[in-house]
């Protein structure tokens, strides 16, 4: 698709909904909401435009970081695991204790052998468990989980029978796509990985993307294609793109991100996701 810019948009749009990723689509440099997102926020909710979050963060996290909205907010989160609609989960997706313990495994493998530096995130409804506890991960988990549980072993986690499993997350301090394909090649439909941004690797049900978070949420609204906008800056934003007519990578998005989208924004950087949807919505 060849690349148009946003200032190609002319008139405002009729926009019902509108869904954005976080980090470096939404966030600033240094990983903060920015400061002209709240005054955005107030003039979509008075015009009745819901504004939504889409993240492979955590649920809580997500909601720990947008708690000063006065309304409730929706939001796509676990990378489409989980939607809520004005602060109610209306859909969760799981994998099986299977895949779990096998991941389990590989991680502990690679571990042991050294060969790879990284740390697993066994993804729950109720937190986010880990084994590993040095200061250089936690504070890489932190970033995106609020609630975290240390464990001394991930293999407790199966027993916890109240618990559902929404995903696995891989953190690697080296760039996660050659980690991910090297010791994920073997994970079996209907599951698969999808990197969720330069250092991360999830696995997760191969038929849930943030795309189906939006369809989920234009069905419970009674929004159409048409009057829905998106935004993404990485390769598990471009599911969304297909349900939305408006849709838009950041100018410092990935190269298949930018030929995917409709129009080209401005950078995270520049507050491009508030500078559109000011051009844009009615």
């Amino acid at each position: 698709m060849a690349e148009v810019e946003w200032t190609e948009i002319k008139e405002p749009q009729d926009i019902k909904l509108v869904v954005a990723d976080m980090d470096a689509t939404l966030l600033d440099a240094d990983g903060q909401i920015p400061a002209g997102f709240w005054p955005m926020l107030d003039r979509l909710n008075q015009k009745g435009v819901t504004f939504v979050p889409a993240s492979g963060r955590q649920y809580q996290t997500l909601q720990q970081m947008f708690s000063r909205s006065v309304r409730p907010m929706s939001f796509i989160a676990e990378n489409g695991n989980i939607v809520s609609l004005d602060g109610n989960v209306i859909e969760t997706h799981t994998v099986s204790r299977d895949l779990v313990k096998q991941v389990i495994d590989i991680c502990d493998k690679a571990a042991e052998t050294g060969e790879y530096n990284i740390g697993l995130v066994v993804c729950g409804l109720n937190a986010a468990y880990i084994q590993r506890t040095d200061e250089e991960f936690i504070a890489e988990v932190s970033k995106y989980y609020a609630k975290v549980e240390p464990v001394n072993n991930l293999r407790e986690v199966l027993d916890y029978v109240d618990e559902k499993f929404l995903k696995l997350a891989i953190f690697d301090f080296e760039p996660a796509e050659p980690m991910a394909k090297d010791l994920l090649a073997g994970i079996e439909q209907p599951y698969e990985y999808v990197l969720s941004g330069k250092h991360w690797a999830d696995i997760m049900d191969s038929r849930v993307s943030k795309g189906d978070g939006v369809v989920v949420l234009q069905k419970a609204l009674g929004v159409g294609v048409d009057e829905t906008a998106v935004f993404g800056d990485y390769l598990n934003d471009v599911p969304m793109f297909e349900h939305a007519r408006y849709s838009f990578a950041v100018a410092n998005a990935h190269p298949q991100v930018r030929a995917a989208a409709a129009y080209i924004a401005p950078a995270n950087t520049e507050e491009g996701v508030i500078r559109v949807v000011d051009r844009i919505v009615r």
